[in-house]
């Protein structure tokens, strides 16, 4: 009989893993906990709103490799879209000012010199600090290495680093920055360009991964959990789940793709991050007359609210590293991120429409140089178990594209074991 690989949670890194080991001609086998599938990334209908959100805002960029691969692998390329070019809207709400960050096609960096494309206020050398974060130690924190009291920290240092590590940047590990600007800007415009979900995160990542991998033989188990791993010399054996057990065979391979806390679980002496940080999103229903096509996207210096994303008739808020905010009374937090919204979208004659606070208290681990020494790489001591997960040693920050290279790495291992 052909050989089984189980796979041990169906967020994106699992889904991920399972999509290339099926692809390579494995027979493959999911167990979910929870009643659906895409763990921190999928959509919902929200009744109080009367439309379907995603349960976190996701900002993707086209240089996004592992993504892009993924989505055109199940056929779902065409499901992001993003504004018509690479400019990345911004205003200040503590000053009224208003620009776009516009890197430019081709890999020469040349927008720095153009004051219209770059921070107001800031210089085309200050950008030179980006180069330090090539070489920079595993102890070094964004703010060591380009430091605080510039307006081009709190304009564009700052909210890069608290984005893409969800980590404020006077902690953050400043080496992890590296990937997100040379796999980004570090290629020019036509990879920087912003991305999100068209129509939600369920319909571009996780409804037509399931639909491809149903249609080649694997196996979607939802709400089974796996309680225990039992293992045997240098080999995962067994998977209990909860009065019934399925024996791995001579050949049989497993994924853990769960997040740390439940690995540390499943997997003996596993060494994992222990701290996380929140994410904050808010969700705003729109009249018809302030509908726009498409997608916009604006950064907010100097209020709550970080990032808006407007889409159709809903504004959406995300609010990363919001330890400062995640325990405020939602009744509380809607009107004072509202106020950002209405300002910074120019909005400010209109009454708060109806609302929706989500908080994910552990989004991520805490990408701090302490935590990031406690990620596991995807390779184990069992020659047949490999991990998976945002929270692995992927050399990226803990998102989407970490995320789904993670499962990559992990089929890969088993593929060639």
């Amino acid at each position: 009989m052909q050989p089984i690989t189980h796979v041990i949670g169906a967020g994106l890194a699992g889904l991920s893993a399972a999509l290339r080991l099926t692809e390579a001609g494995h027979r493959v086998v999911i167990y979910e906990a929870g009643p659906q599938a895409g763990g921190r990334c999928r959509s919902y209908f929200d009744e109080p709103l009367g439309c379907r959100i995603d349960n976190g805002n996701h900002l993707l960029m086209s240089g996004n490799d592992a993504a892009m691969a993924y989505l055109t692998l199940i056929g779902a390329a065409d499901t992001l879209e993003g504004p018509a070019d690479q400019r990345y809207p911004f205003v200040d709400l503590s000053t009224g000012e208003r620009w776009s960050l516009a890197p430019n096609r081709g890999k020469l960096p040349w927008w720095v010199l153009v004051p219209g494309r770059r921070v107001p206020g800031s210089r085309a050398l200050d950008y030179l600090a980006g180069l330090r974060f090539r070489k920079c130690g595993p102890d070094a924190t964004v703010a060591d290495l380009v430091g605080r009291n510039s307006r081009l920290y709190r304009r564009f240092w700052e909210p890069l680093a608290v984005a893409a590590l969800n980590t404020e940047a006077k902690t953050a590990a400043a080496h992890l920055l590296w990937p997100v600007l040379e796999e980004t800007f570090g290629r020019g415009g036509d990879f920087s360009r912003p991305l999100v979900a068209r129509d939600g995160l369920s319909e571009s990542f996780v409804d037509p991964a399931l639909a491809w991998l149903a249609q080649r033989g694997a196996t979607l188990r939802l709400s089974t959990r796996v309680r225990k791993v039992g293992f045997h010399g240098d080999r995962a054996v067994s998977l209990d789940l909860g009065g019934e057990f399925v024996g791995l065979d001579q050949g049989d391979n497993l994924v853990i793709a769960v997040p740390p806390a439940v690995a540390t679980g499943l997997v003996p002496h596993l060494v994992a991050p222990t701290e996380f940080r929140p994410i904050v999103n808010a969700h705003y229903r729109l009249d018809e007359t302030d509908a726009v096509p498409g997608i916009q996207i604006l950064g907010v210096i100097g209020g709550t609210a970080e990032w808006i994303f407007r889409r159709g008739t809903l504004a959406s808020v995300t609010i990363s590293a919001a330890n400062h905010v995640v325990d405020e009374e939602a009744e509380t937090l809607a009107p004072r991120i509202w106020a950002d919204v209405a300002a910074g979208l120019e909005l400010r004659d209109r009454a708060m429409p109806a609302w929706r606070i989500v908080k994910e208290k552990r989004a991520t681990f805490a990408e701090t140089p302490e935590q990031v020494k406690r990620r596991p790489e995807a390779r184990t001591f069992w020659r047949n178990l490999a991990l998976a997960g945002d929270w692995t040693d992927t050399g990226l920050p803990a998102t989407i594209e970490g995320a789904i290279r993670s499962g990559v790495t992990a089929a890969t291992l088993l593929r060639s074991a």
